[in-house]
């Protein structure tokens, strides 16, 4: 019932076109996948993030566009990427991969350019700094010229986002057959995986191109295509984990996260016997309860709160690792010499 709800909400033109619900998820599974690896990535991997992460989705969206006519996170969600012009009768099974044009450009349109992008912010961000830190002249062309730049970069971005935004709103009233205004370059519209495309993805025979080409070129072949099914299985798996903790995370489950993970609130300490019968502490505030005498560089126990001498505090601390009132463990670390105003 809720698929077939989120359906009718699609003004469609064309039957197996996916709801928007379906395209914005799919969109928005890659978004959350590149600052996930980002965090994962250590040490030397670091400094080459950006061009290790533009050559993975280079490899797997190539084996997927290739494999399965959709980009990795569409198959995820059961789309595929349709050549305009194709009928239902015409239209090619997902199995045999998008023709080597449409493929192509799907690719730089979906690694390269955003790839492009995202080099963009980090140059922006960067000139910003340099702009604030700069030693140029403030009339010199090259400030000039970068200033500019930088009062206009908002502007073309805010426009490159409408332009997505004014398509998707096309794409919900039924006046467009692409939810993003890239597809269209690319000679492509998304659609649902039908039973026929199903059954084929999961009885593709292993191999069977691969009879007529050389063994070096086939062995390659195998290669590279072992390595991006290995490498989109452990995405899928980590999609499906990083997903999970997205939902765990959420602010809807911070009051079930709080009663499964919340420990019991500890009780009030014990009071201590302050009255004057009590053999720990002196009558005089200004006493030292060890050495008896008036402190000298008076220090608190940061443990419990009681004040000694430095130098008697210090030793019994040294010796005992423990406050001398109360008993707490206590490390030398936890001596905080006191000054008084005078000091």
């Amino acid at each position: 019932m809720a698929e077939h709800g989120a359906h009718i909400t699609t003004a469609s033109a064309v039957d197996d076109q996916p709801a928007i619900f379906e395209v914005v998820a799919q969109e928005s599974l890659m978004t959350a996948v590149r600052p996930a690896l980002h965090h994962v990535v250590k040490g030397f991997l670091w400094k080459w993030f950006d061009e290790i992460f533009t050559l993975r989705g280079l490899l797997l969206q190539q084996h997927y566009l290739s494999k399965t006519s959709a980009s990795f996170s569409e198959n995820f969600y059961g789309l595929k990427r349709i050549v305009m012009g194709d009928t239902h009768k015409l239209q090619r099974l997902a199995s045999a991969g998008l023709p080597k044009k449409q493929l192509w450009k799907s690719v730089i349109f979906l690694v390269l350019l955003p790839s492009l992008k995202v080099k963009l912010e980090k140059l922006i961000s960067s000139l910003r700094e340099e702009d604030e830190y700069s030693i140029h002249p403030p009339t010199s062309r090259w400030k000039q010229f970068y200033r500019a730049f930088l009062a206009a970069y908002p502007f073309v971005n805010m426009a490159w986002e409408g332009w997505f935004l004014v398509q998707q709103l096309r794409y919900i009233l039924g006046k467009a057959q692409h939810h993003s205004p890239l597809l269209s370059p690319a000679g492509v519209r998304l659609g649902r995986l039908t039973v026929q495309d199903i059954q084929a993805l999961e009885h593709k025979p292993a191999g069977a191109s691969m009879v007529q080409q050389p063994k070096m070129k086939s062995a390659l072949k195998l290669a590279v295509g072992g390595a991006a099914s290995c490498l989109s299985t452990g995405l899928s798996v980590g999609v499906f984990f990083l997903q999970f903790l997205e939902w765990w995370y959420s602010s809807g489950n911070q009051e079930t996260i709080k009663s499964l993970t919340a420990l019991p609130t500890p009780p009030p300490p014990v009071p201590l016997d302050y009255n004057s019968d009590s053999p720990l502490l002196p009558q005089m505030k200004t006493v030292c309860p060890l050495c008896r005498k008036n402190r000298v560089n008076d220090t608190v126990l940061a443990t419990s709160g009681y004040v000694f001498c430095y130098r008697c505090v210090f030793n019994y601390v040294r010796s005992h690792r423990a406050c001398p009132i109360t008993g707490y463990p206590t490390q030398v670390q936890h001596l905080i010499k006191l000054y008084s105003p005078e000091n």
